[in-house]
């Protein structure tokens, strides 16, 4: 269920056509795409941010080349009419294709379950290139482990960010949760008040961007 490339997709829909938008994206749009060779598995989420009113999708790929593919060329280049109208409706529109850097579960046999945790903590930054490599060794050295303390913190995948819209970031970290309550927990409070992360926090590019969603469908997965 869980590749290396991930394409991060949020829309909201058109006003007054949510029930119409939802059945489009689990019946149409999604299983066009996780029946693209190379597609391994689908979710959608909520975003719960005050007043919200998104939706994302994370669709798990073997590679980036998997969009490139004549037959994810066919699907992308050949919409139906209800696809066109949608996807011409809807508003606050993300597109990004991140490629997994870093993994750390609580165990690696608890991937699965950690895959389709109930919340997904997504973290953006753009990194100015000569501070990657010390933004990157603090958040593996320094942060993820010492955020891993709380039993909730089921998994942290960290992703480059290649090409994306409409926010020039280069960094996204997916926090996979239990519960709510690993963001007001110790560990968190102790992942943030490190002197690395203080050292960072100075800088002035060291502005993230912060986004809790939840999960509103079960995993979707090929027919074949």
């Amino acid at each position: 269920m869980q590749g290396t490339t991930i394409l991060f997709s949020e829309m909201t829909p058109p006003p007054g056509r949510e029930e119409e938008f939802h059945a489009w994206y689990d019946e149409e749009h999604v299983p066009l795409r996780v029946g693209v060779p190379g597609f391994v598995s689908a979710r959608r989420y909520r975003d719960t941010g005050e007043g919200a009113k998104g939706f994302l999708a994370v669709y798990e790929m073997d590679a980036p080349d998997v969009l490139r593919s004549a037959a994810y060329e066919e699907v992308k280049g050949k919409p139906s009419a209800l696809t066109r109208d949608m996807l011409a409706s809807v508003s606050g529109f993300t597109r990004y294709i991140g490629q997994e850097m870093a993994v750390r579960r609580r165990a690696e046999g608890d991937a699965p379950a950690a895959l389709d945790a109930p919340l997904l903590y997504a973290v953006w930054f753009q990194v100015p290139e000569d501070r990657l490599a010390d933004f990157d060794a603090w958040y593996e050295q320094d942060h993820v482990p010492l955020l891993m303390e709380s039993p909730d913190w089921l998994m942290v995948r960290r992703f480059r960010i290649n090409d994306g819209e409409p926010l020039p970031f280069n960094r996204l970290a997916l926090h996979y949760l239990a519960d709510r309550a690993a963001l007001s927990s110790p560990a968190r409070e102790k992942a943030r008040a490190t002197p690395w992360r203080a050292r960072l926090a100075a800088e002035p590019w060291f502005k993230g961007s912060y986004s809790v969603f939840e999960a509103i469908r079960p995993r979707q997965k090929p027919a074949r």
